[in-house]
């Protein structure tokens, strides 16, 4: 970072709070840290940006949401999908309620994964104990755009196994049947397919919603229609992203509006990846409240 950029560089977190004056920080470090240092950070002063997933349990999280509302300062977590157009587009569709309540939900994707991430293995995504695997690493984006679009997870069943990936003992494949209220759900995802695709369905009283992640478009399709009306995004490059998510970053920390997600909102994901988790290792469903 020092050589690339020019950026000042600490030896530690105690170390740049000491000697650097900062208005903000992101936490991006293995996700058993995050919620130690975000409180750290609200102490000194600091708003916080938190990657995904929020934690591993959730130990910490009362005395982080107490830390939160002491100190006045924004909070938010990094679930991209909240700054993807045709995602966001497509939910607020979705809100004017056009098409009827909200009936059914799927979502189908993967990637190879090795393609993406070379060092998986030597990196926070072999043990579950850093944030690893597929549920938390993969699926939690998923799950978090899912209940963002109609609303949080309930009920589960998770299946979960590690079916291809070397050299690592965590699991790659998963499917969820889920409850989100009265809506029903499911997942299906994979880290070893050739394909990077993610398709997002959506069954309403009247007609149908579809995402697809890959095309960068979203459409719908009524009752009595031979074909979809899609809603196209033109090609952006796959850092556009992060960077409107870190510029959605600085407009919740001037008190501007922002779709970020919320620490609330990265509460009931990870109550989610926990549930899925618990699901897999003992093959029953799981009620979340």
């Amino acid at each position: 970072m020092k050589e690339r950029y020019g950026a000042a560089t600490f030896a530690s977190l105690d170390t740049a709070l000491a000697e650097g004056k900062f208005d903000a920080a992101i936490v991006c470090t293995p996700a058993h840290l995050h919620l130690p240092m975000t409180m750290k950070l609200l102490r000194a002063g600091l708003n916080v940006f938190i990657e995904k997933p929020l934690a591993i349990d959730m130990s910490l999280v009362p005395d982080t949401q107490a830390t939160i509302a002491e100190s006045g300062r924004f909070v938010a977590v990094a679930y991209v999908y909240h700054s993807i157009p045709w995602v966001a587009e497509a939910r607020e569709f979705l809100k004017q309620a056009q098409l009827g309540r909200i009936l059914q939900a799927s979502v189908v994707s993967g990637q190879h994964f090795p393609s993406f991430r070379p060092a998986y293995r030597e990196i926070y995504y072999a043990r579950h104990e850093s944030g690893g695997g597929a549920i938390q690493d993969a699926l939690t984006h998923l799950a978090n755009a899912m209940e963002w679009i109609i609303g949080p997870c309930t009920r589960l069943y998770c299946d979960a196994a590690h079916q291809m990936l070397e050299g690592v003992s965590v699991e790659d494949t998963v499917n969820v049947s889920a409850r989100h209220g009265h809506v029903l759900a499911s997942f299906s995802m994979n880290q070893f397919q050739a394909q990077n695709e993610t398709t997002f369905y959506v069954g309403c009283e009247r007609g149908s919603v579809k995402i697809e992640l890959h095309a960068r478009r979203w459409g719908f399709m009524r009752h009595g229609e031979d074909d979809w009306t899609w809603k196209a995004t033109p090609p952006m490059e796959r850092d556009d992203l992060f960077i409107a998510q870190a510029n959605d970053f600085i407009n919740g920390i001037e008190g501007k509006p922002t779709s970020l997600a919320t620490f609330d909102e990265g509460v009931q994901t990870l109550k989610f990846n926990q549930a899925a988790l618990q699901s897999a290792a003992s093959g029953a469903a799981v009620e979340i409240v």
